[in-house]
């Protein structure tokens, strides 16, 4: 595997869970996610690449085995879009 190879699938995971954690929610950093969360999804959803439907939906069926960390920023970002949905 290639160094460049290699680097695209880390961004590629990066998107993911960044999709994952947030949909873009408000207030919640994209670095932070990816900090939190490219480990797990490496660890759990590294088959599903390159699809980062899939790799999002593969890191929600699989968030009891997540990290802390990665847990808590889902767990923030939901709640944030459970306040935003209530507000409309």
């Amino acid at each position: 595997m290639t160094f460049h190879h290699t680097s695209r699938i880390a961004l590629l995971f990066a998107i993911a869970c960044a999709a994952t954690a947030l949909s873009a929610g408000p207030g919640l950093a994209f670095s932070e996610a990816q900090q939190m969360c490219t480990g797990d999804a490496m660890r759990l959803c590294g088959h599903e690449v390159p699809n980062v439907q899939r790799i999002t939906a593969c890191m929600v069926r699989n968030r009891a085995h997540v990290s802390p960390g990665c847990r808590a920023v889902m767990d923030r970002e939901g709640a944030a879009r459970r306040r935003a949905a209530a507000a409309e």
